[in-house]
């Protein structure tokens, strides 16, 4: 009675099932088709997977642009700085000059520049009496001062400025200690 029943299951078994001998693999004969809330799961799936790739390409586009946007501005900047500099040494320069009403105009074209620059979102960076920072700094000289602090700041050569947090130009500094 078991024999009989086991022979019975065994062909059932091999009757739905197909053997190809190539491949080595057992499949059923019947290959029963998805329904409709299948169909309509996978679908969901995949919309949501797409549009979750699409708002990552979005951030990820809104990012490079606003990355392109800063390197390019600071790059702009930095082609500016070194008129701004000759304006600068321009003024210095005036102060010695009996003509007091071109230093006057000379001084009105320098806070026009750097009002200009502070408009884009330029920031100088503070040197004089800050505690050395090889991020926004660059020392070009070493002074031993016992008067202040070890690496402190106490002469400004060339002013530095920043964008974003991001530096456009080192400031060229002389630290003590």
């Amino acid at each position: 009675m078991m024999d009989e029943k086991f022979t019975e299951e065994n062909e059932q078994i091999i009757e739905e099932t197909e053997i190809d001998a190539g491949a080595n693999t057992i499949r059923p004969q019947e290959e029963t088709e998805p329904t409709q809330e299948q169909q309509l799961a996978e679908t969901n799936d995949k919309l949501l997977r797409l549009m979750a790739e699409f708002d990552n390409f979005k951030k990820r586009s809104a990012k490079e642009r606003e990355d392109l946007f800063t390197f390019v501005v600071c790059d702009c900047v930095a082609g500016f700085l070194p008129v701004l500099d000759n304006l600068d040494r321009a003024v210095i320069a005036g102060a010695e000059t009996e003509d007091k009403g071109l230093l006057d105009g000379m001084k009105l074209i320098q806070k026009q520049f750097i009002d200009t620059l502070t408009a884009l979102g330029v920031e100088e960076i503070k040197t004089v009496g800050e505690e050395f920072n090889p991020e926004l700094h660059n020392a070009v000289m070493h002074a031993e001062d016992d008067s202040v602090g070890a690496n402190v700041i106490i002469e400004e050569f060339m002013k530095g400025y920043t964008y974003k947090g991001r530096v456009i130009r080192h400031s060229m500094v002389k630290s003590a200690n």
